[in-house]
């Protein structure tokens, strides 16, 4: 059973994202919203920067952020079929809800900014789990418009980064576990050397 929620280690041991294109409502009410939030900052944040952001897209701003992603990938690509501004477009209107992580280091600072952006890939990944604790289902999505200039532009500041776009819902359709890897092809044992 996938996203077991009997208990938090079945969750972890069960959890799995949902497609955003097939997630339908309800989505989380503001106050499960801001449990979820409050529970993705808990997590390891050397030098306590918070060197991460959210920000909530609300449903009355879907048709905006459409119109930008419109413009942006007429940027990205002056080619661009209406096939792939269909596409732009649902990607905007997908998930009951959505939340654009942002990465922001501090920078000039005395802890690297590849552990601030480890902080915030952390705190993506604790709001996954916080959601499917609620017994939602989320998924985190980069594409073409974490890495759009246009789109980054209208979500950060300096130094900023889009590091995904986080959808939260209930699942549409039936959710599938996808291949794991083995654990001994992704871990072992260190052996010191002899020398």
């Amino acid at each position: 059973m996938l996203n077991d929620l009997t208990s938090a280690l079945s969750l972890l041991e069960t959890r799995r994202s949902g497609r955003p294109r097939e997630m339908v409502g309800p989505g989380p009410t503001p106050e499960e919203m801001a449990r979820i939030l409050a529970i993705a900052t808990r997590i390891p944040d050397h030098g306590k920067l918070s060197p991460w952001r959210f920000v909530i897209v609300d449903d009355d701003q879907r048709n905006a952020l459409a119109a930008l992603l419109h413009q942006a990938l007429g940027e990205e690509d002056p080619e661009a079929t209406p096939a792939h501004h269909d596409k732009a477009d649902e990607f905007a209107r997908q998930g009951a809800a959505m939340i654009v992580l942002i990465s922001a280091p501090v920078p000039d600072h005395k802890i690297p900014v590849w552990e601030q952006q480890l902080s915030a890939g952390a705190a993506g990944m604790q709001l996954l789990n916080a959601a499917h604790a609620l017994g939602f289902v989320a998924g985190w999505i980069t594409g073409w418009q974490a890495y759009s200039p246009m789109v980054n532009a209208a979500f950060c500041g300096a130094e900023e980064k889009i590091a995904g776009f986080i959808f939260i819902g209930h699942p549409g359709a039936e959710i599938i576990e996808r291949p794991r890897p083995p654990l001994d092809a992704v871990a072992r044992r260190w052996v010191p050397s002899k020398d």
